[in-house]
């Protein structure tokens, strides 16, 4: 199952990178969160990425309903916001099907999510749990060195910056990143007047996210 999944991210990235068709996108969802929040980051992101690992990401980065069969053309999918989350019965079971199928969701809490998407999580998958990241796990330790993990962007509760993920037959199928606000940092610097260092610092993590999941399908060898 391992070789099989990373055979397959292997080709669609090497593909991919190398014809300019690899995409990102947005996950949009009900409740009345602001799924649209930090318009700049993803696509400041893949910029990055193209920069830094000579990827040919598209950086128009689209909204995809988290119910569209649409997800399953975008190997990686952001999900961010301050409120509430809600997704239907028939939003999960696609959400599940992608993700059992090799597709990687990368939730950030933009600071208020926490307790509502924690919720649907569970119900997303009742029999596997969060857990935290130690710091030894590879997705720190990829084109940049993060070895006290995630960096800290923004304070909100005076919190450490977590990064937890769902581990499914030894694949990561998706990571929640709290109390750190990557995706702001990846925003335009001028949004929040970020120093440059925690804009760079953001980014880093942002590529080896990236690294991780589509070059190494996200599997802990």
């Amino acid at each position: 199952m391992k070789l099989i999944v990373s055979l397959i991210f292997t080709l669609i990235m090497s593909f991919s990178f190398g014809q300019g068709l690899y995409k990102l996108a947005v996950l949009k969802y009900s409740g009345g969160g602001d799924y649209y929040a930090n318009p700049t980051s993803v696509p400041n992101l893949a910029k990055f990425a193209n920069e830094q690992l000579s990827a040919q990401i598209d950086k128009d980065v689209p909204f995809i309903e988290v119910g569209s069969p649409q997800i399953f053309n975008y190997p990686f999918i952001h999900m961010t916001g301050h409120g509430n989350v809600v997704f239907s019965n028939s939003d999960r079971e696609n959400l599940r099907n992608y993700l059992f199928a090799g597709g990687f969701l990368h939730i950030d809490d933009n600071y208020g999510m926490d307790e509502f998407i924690r919720p649907e999580l569970k119900k997303l998958f009742p029999n596997y749990d969060l857990v935290e990241l130690p710091y030894s796990h590879p997705i720190f330790h990829q084109k940049y060195k993060f070895n006290n993990g995630l960096p800290k962007i923004h304070e909100h509760d005076d919190g450490r910056p977590q990064a937890f993920g769902i581990i499914i037959e030894g694949r990561l199928v998706l990571l929640y990143t709290y109390e750190t606000d990557l995706g702001n940092g990846w925003e335009d610097p001028s949004v929040h007047n970020d120093p440059i260092e925690k804009h760079e610092a953001a980014l880093k993590m942002g590529l080896n996210i990236l690294q991780f999941v589509l070059l190494k399908g996200g599997i802990d060898e």
